[in-house]
């Protein structure tokens, strides 16, 4: 097969473009951006899609950075596509931006992208990545300990973005250029071997190869695996997270903890990870910084997490996320709303009520004995009461100078202050906490943390009263 039919196959099977799909095609100056310009120069030919332009962008990174950017308009002109160029001082960009140079390049390269996009009123551009690449880019992820989702590597679209030679090896570009007389331009950094990927493709692949000489298809079908598994993982976290996510009242991002605990790890690490990619402002977050937030799900006592570009703290029932505002630099400790008001309100058994102070509902429904609730898990969340000893009436307010209550399992009074500094909540947290009391003011609940043992049920045939305890607008 020819690589314009490989390709045309790739285009088809990811629909990656049709007859009026209007094409950028974005030409570096080396051998695999020059074959894929004349490769969709062909296609738009024969009717497959339609080339509206040529974009470079120039790095200025090397010596003959405009040189080659010389080369790539002559190539435009020369199969009559209009040309579009610009230029950025990446490494100062790296420098101002304390990033390494490999990420602000790709930053500023991706917004080029999307400049020349709008500019040729394009549908997508196309990039000359390989299989070659693809292999290349699995094994860089896997050397830095990539989850399923980076080791699906290199996507053949991703937004506007379309890869039409992912189905190609490097072997074939090189034999399409030669057939062609086509000429090119090397980056001599390429041969840099203190660059990871070019020593991934000069000594690791030749050193795999002798297990496998098939290894470069061998590694882009694990990327095509892996690609499946995150996007079904990536939907199935998504679904998850709009049932026990939300953003609360101060636009910080909250989680139950309780929803994630009963999740499966897998899919619990995907929607921390989303949760966490979100408020990360462009940073990388780590499978160790993701791993960090889980052991705050089980741990209901509280505790903070650092990581690029928030701060994530146990608060009850939820994982709270907190982003890290803009251009802040330095030790960095987060903007807390102001106190929360007093509240106080009637608890309807059974029925619910709303705290939009703490941006939390408490609810109770009722059962004839405690065999009946067998399947109810009794913490965190979800607490069980007797019903007799509710009986004259239930409220939930916030917590009030002087209280006190005797939690079951911990031997005596204690004060509510002290109760909730040994559970790890965070002082701009402790006025938002909901307590559930009977018609004496008396602590019932101290919710998502612990009943007073004078309202437990010691008898399991006599009646009860479930409390629970979610976000505001989360499942009913």
């Amino acid at each position: 097969m020819d690589i314009l039919e490989r390709v045309r196959r790739t285009i088809r099977r990811y629909e990656l473009a049709g007859p009026d799909t209007r094409v950028v095609v974005a030409l570096s100056g080396g051998p695999d951006s020059v074959a894929l310009t004349y490769i969709l120069e062909r296609l738009d030919a024969e009717g497959d899609l339609r080339l509206a332009g040529v974009a470079h962008f120039n790095h200025q990174l090397r010596a003959s950075a405009d040189a080659d950017e010389r080369f790539c308009s002559e190539l435009a002109a020369t199969i009559g596509r209009p040309f579009f160029a610009d230029r950025e001082d990446v490494a100062a960009r790296a420098k101002g931006e304390r990033r390494s140079l490999e990420d602000a390049a790709r930053t500023a390269r991706h917004a080029f992208f999307e400049r020349a996009r709008v500019h040729f009123q394009a549908d997508v551009v196309a990039l000359g990545h390989t299989k070659d690449d693809q292999a290349e880019t699995f094994l860089l992820r896997l050397l830095r300990g990539a989850g399923v989702r980076g080791l699906a590597s290199m996507h053949p679209r991703r937004g506007a973005v379309v890869r039409p030679l992912l189905g190609c090896r490097r072997t074939d570009v090189l034999a399409f250029l030669t057939d062609a007389h086509a000429s090119w331009v090397h980056d001599e950094t390429n041969d840099d071997l203190s660059i990871p990927r070019n020593r991934v493709r000069a000594e690791l692949l030749p050193f795999l190869g002798r297990f496998n000489p098939s290894i470069v298809d061998v590694l882009a079908d694990e990327a095509e695996m892996a690609r499946e598994t995150a996007q079904w993982l990536g939907r199935e976290a998504a679904e998850l997270a709009a049932r026990i996510g939300r953003e609360d009242q101060n636009g910080v991002y909250r989680l139950e903890a309780d929803g994630l605990r009963h999740a499966p790890v897998a899919l619990a690490r995907e929607v921390i990870h989303q949760a966490m990619t979100r408020a990360a402002g462009g940073r990388t977050v780590s499978f160790a910084h993701v791993d960090a937030v889980l052991q705050l799900v089980g741990d209901a006592g509280g505790g903070t997490v650092d990581a690029p570009g928030q701060r994530v703290e146990r608060d009850g029932p939820d994982v709270v996320l907190w982003s890290r505002p803009a251009g802040q630099i330095g030790r960095w400790t987060p903007a807390r709303p102001a106190p929360t008001s007093a509240f106080c309100y009637r608890l309807p058994v059974p029925g619910q009520v709303e705290l939009p102070e703490a941006g939390l509902v408490v609810s109770a429904t009722e059962a004839s004995s405690m065999q009946s609730v067998d399947a109810v898990p009794r913490s965190g969340p979800v607490a069980i009461v007797r019903r007799q000893s509710v009986a004259g009436g239930l409220s939930v307010r916030n917590r009030r100078l002087g209280d006190r209550f005797r939690p079951v399992g911990l031997g005596g009074a204690k004060k509510l202050q002290d109760f909730l500094v040994d559970r790890k909540v965070p002082r701009h947290l402790r006025d938002t906490v909901p307590l559930v009391v009977d018609e004496h003011d008396r602590i019932v609940w101290v919710a998502g943390h612990a009943v007073d043992e004078e309202f437990g049920v010691t008898n399991p045939t006599e009646a009860v009263v479930i409390l629970r305890l979610k976000m505001l607008g989360g499942p009913r």
